[in-house]
């Protein structure tokens, strides 16, 4: 498959961009859209640190599955760390790849447990942007299969 350059969009629930980057499509078949960019420019992230210039981000998104994972790797090739965000499958319009961001994380460093996040974030939006409640159970879910997924040292085989 040729490499097809698109730009992500994380969304909050009520649709306003959250984040946007841009990536690479490498893969692409009827439940998996694989993406690969590169920081061009350190960042300062407040729960992964100093993401050096040269980064690369390996990002898995599945059109059935309530999560996407990414595999960022030091610019020497080497796994840096495993970022899963919860969030409802992605839509790719043209070269819009858009996923509704629900708010928790789960970061795990090579050889530690994994670590929740924003738990407390999706508590306040689930009542502020009126999360259905069948998004929240799915949400829910969600970060149990991951931590399983985790727990079973399995996001390498997932990648």
């Amino acid at each position: 498959m040729k490499t097809r350059h698109v730009t992500v969009r994380s969304l909050a629930f009520d649709g306003t961009i959250r984040r946007e980057w841009s990536g690479d499509i490498v893969r692409q078949d009827d439940t998996r859209i694989d993406l690969v960019g590169a920081f061009d420019a350190a960042v300062e992230h407040p729960d992964l640190g100093r993401i050096e210039a040269g980064t690369v981000s390996h990002e898995f998104y599945w059109l059935d599955r309530w999560y996407n994972v990414f595999r960022f790797e030091h610019p020497a090739g080497k796994l840096r760390n495993f970022y899963c965000n919860i969030a409802m499958p992605p839509v790719l319009r043209d070269c819009i790849l858009e996923y509704v961001d629900l708010d928790i994380d789960v970061l795990v460093w090579p050889g530690k447990e994994a670590i929740v996040l924003d738990r407390d974030e999706f508590e306040e939006h689930a009542v502020k942007l009126r999360y259905p409640k069948d998004t929240i159970i799915k949400a829910e879910e969600s970060l149990k299969e991951v931590l399983r997924l985790v727990a079973l040292n399995e996001l390498s085989t997932l990648t």
